[in-house]
């Protein structure tokens, strides 16, 4: 007896250690599930950029800019910008290319402060031939409201050129549109108190029932509080919990870093000018039997010379041959796809049958008239 009670924890302690070393290894084995944080797959309402545009002039272009006479706008505008300077244009005949009329954008990210510097796109307006060198002047940049909110300046750059000649060009790229890197600076804010909000909602990029009701769960499981819902599928309405208020951007952090599986419908994308065709994983058919061939004929014409023996009478003539071969499709075999057959399954057997990416596009369509094809067909 005292033998068995000596040993008997050494043996308990084995048999846990081989318990949890087995369960690790199922852990290991199990493959890991498709899901994204709540961080990709969603926006959070009132968190979003801001569209600005302006109206410019760049100068110091070599003879790339507008022409005047075509350009009506780019004189008036530079006349405009000379008189504001205290140069008198009233008796100039204006005739340099060195400017050009270009539009400016750039998008103001949320959040923005005063001070602070954005990225600027600038593109020719007129008939100007390339930015080349150029530097573009003050310029405001509106919203959508009318107001200033950045102004932009300083040196384009492109990212491609134009060579010419008197018999060749060469361009790549396009030398009319350029970018100035940190090129504006912030003027006016964007109001916005996320802290104060009491209820924030979560706008889904796909909107989906049941990839909402799974954010809703995710939510509510972490924060132990029945404080989200699903109101529709592109939305979850959270209700701020107490301990929150006035914490908002602590609250978003830890929630946008829950993983959620993201469903999806059973959908087909077809684009018929590239051929291409996407399906998704969830694409589902019931059994039908496939068979796809062309009808092909093929005429090849294969003259031959006919002349008479060495020292015989006739003359050299030309005897046609014609060969025609009909192809009807008649080696390829009838497939037979069974109910419930996946994605895989299906791209196999239409492999199978050798079917081209074209041919594709009609099989599917006609599976999805026949009632067979479980998904949405969606034209591009």
């Amino acid at each position: 007896m005292s033998i068995v009670a000596h040993h008997l924890p050494r043996t308990v302690a084995l048999l846990v250690g081989a318990a949890l070393a087995f369960g690790l290894i199922c852990a290991l084995a199990t493959p890991a599930e498709a899901d994204s944080r709540i961080k990709d797959i969603a926006d959070v309402e009132g968190v979003r950029d801001n569209l600005l545009v302006g109206y410019g002039l760049v100068v110091g272009l070599s003879g790339t800019g507008d022409s005047l006479r075509n350009s009506g706008f780019t004189a008036e505008s530079l006349e405009a910008m000379l008189e504001r300077l205290g140069v008198s244009t009233q008796r100039a005949d204006l005739k340099t290319k060195n400017v050009a009329a270009v539009m400016v954008t750039a998008t103001l990210p949320a959040f923005a402060r005063q001070g602070s510097r954005l990225d600027v796109t600038v593109s020719a307006l007129g008939d100007a031939k390339s930015l080349e060198g150029g530097t573009l002047l003050v310029t405001p940049l509106y919203g959508a409201d009318g107001e200033i909110y950045a102004v932009g300046q300083g040196q384009v750059a492109i990212g491609g050129f134009v060579a010419q000649g008197q018999a060749e060009s060469v361009s790549r790229g396009v030398a009319t549109s350029a970018r100035i890197a940190a090129g504006a600076i912030i003027e006016r804010e964007v109001g916005f108190e996320l802290d104060q909000l009491e209820r924030v909602r979560l706008a889904l990029r796909n909107p989906d029932f049941t990839t909402a009701e799974r954010v809703a769960q995710a939510i509510n499981g972490h924060l132990r509080l029945p404080a989200a819902q699903a109101t529709d599928p592109a939305t979850v309405a959270l209700n701020v919990p107490p301990f929150y208020q006035g914490r908002l951007a602590a609250l978003l952090t830890e929630i946008e870093q829950l993983r959620v599986d993201p469903d999806q419908p059973a959908r087909v994308l077809v684009d018929e000018q590239s051929g291409i065709i996407v399906m998704g994983q969830n694409v589902r058919i019931s059994q039908v039997a496939l068979a796809q061939g062309n009808l092909t004929v093929r005429i090849t014409e294969l003259p031959q010379v006919s002349q008479p023996n060495p020292l015989a009478e006739g003359d050299t003539v030309v005897v046609p041959r014609t060969r025609v071969e009909v192809d009807d499709g008649s080696g390829r075999r009838m497939v037979m796809l069974e109910e419930g057959v996946s994605l895989q399954d299906l791209v196999a057997g239409l492999n199978a049958l050798g079917v081209g990416p074209r041919d594709l596009i009609s099989i599917l369509q006609a599976i999805k008239a026949a009632g067979a094809l479980q998904a949405e067909i969606v034209v591009m």
